[in-house]
């Protein structure tokens, strides 16, 4: 088999690595005094800013005036901004976890939006992976615990991710580069909609020390490759399927949170977490 046929593979793996360390910058500009929502508008504002030479270089005409681009994008918007939340105020591994919930909300939007074949396996899968979220929300004193703002974030975020792929997949019209840039509008709309309801301060001139402003460049860097690799490889791949591959995004944020910042996961959360991730292979097996 040819390189080239392995690229969209690649090309998610390549996102999943990003969107799996890129918590820590998130979360060293919180400890600046920068909010998720504001830093989410800063970054995005950066990528878009990076997008608009290599479109004026690749002479690429970027229609956005249609109800599909704008559907994506605030969908899109509303899944990186309560993602980036989730991480920052949560358990980076335990917010993975729950987030990766999605490819079981794909299971159904698949079947309904896409018209793709529902076998057996992935209601078993969906069941596993349910069950497997059951287990982690679970505690000793009483059943569930539902009080974690950063749980709802999280399983919310990954209900967009899930619309998100399957929207990019069905609009066989738009562009990868259309797509991408209604994810980076849809990003700044809706921080800039969050602000109006927010209560924290816009972040004090000290943030935007050189130290700071290359953290939220790096980010923008990151972002403005994988939106266009994510958006290449889930368009080449089966929605479903294509969740499989998002799930190296765990492992790497497991090590990652692990030696930057210390953080652990309980036995029970681990194996609810498991069970997630076995729904989430059987609903992907090919």
């Amino acid at each position: 088999m040819r390189i080239k046929q392995y690229l969209p593979i690649f090309s998610l793996l390549f996102g999943a690595f990003v969107w799996g360390i890129i918590w820590y910058p998130y979360r060293l500009m919180a400890q600046a005094g920068v909010s998720g929502i504001y830093s989410s508008l800063f970054v995005f504002i950066l990528t878009l800013a990076i997008a608009l030479p290599y479109f004026l270089v690749t002479r690429k005409k970027i229609p956005i005036w249609s109800k599909d681009f704008w559907l994506l994008s605030i969908i899109a918007g509303y899944t990186n901004i309560s993602y980036v939340l989730a991480v920052i105020d949560g358990e980076v591994v335990r917010v993975m976890l729950l987030f990766y919930l999605s490819p079981i909300w794909t299971i159904f939007l698949s079947h309904f939006m896409l018209n793709e074949d529902t076998q057996k396996r992935y209601y078993i899968a969906a069941f596993i992976s349910l069950l497997g979220a059951l287990i982690m929300f679970w505690q000793p004193n009483h059943f569930i615990d539902l009080g974690l703002k950063s749980d709802w974030l999280a399983i919310s975020s990954g209900i967009g991710f899930a619309m998100t792929n399957v929207m990019t997949r069905k609009n066989h019209h738009m562009t990868i580069n259309q797509k991408a840039l209604a994810i980076w509008i849809g990003v700044i709309t809706v921080a800039i909609i969050f602000i109006l309801f927010d209560k924290d301060t816009m972040p004090s001139l000290e943030f935007f020390r050189p130290r700071d402003a290359m953290i939220a460049i790096a980010i923008a860097l990151c972002l403005f490759f994988s939106t266009l690799f994510v958006q290449f490889g889930v368009t080449q791949i089966k929605a479903v399927e294509a969740s499989s591959f998002f799930l190296f995004e765990i492992v790497v944020a497991a090590i990652s949170s692990y030696f930057l910042v210390g953080e652990s996961i309980e036995i029970r959360e681990w194996l609810g977490g498991i069970m997630i991730m076995v729904g989430v292979i059987l609903a992907a097996k090919n």
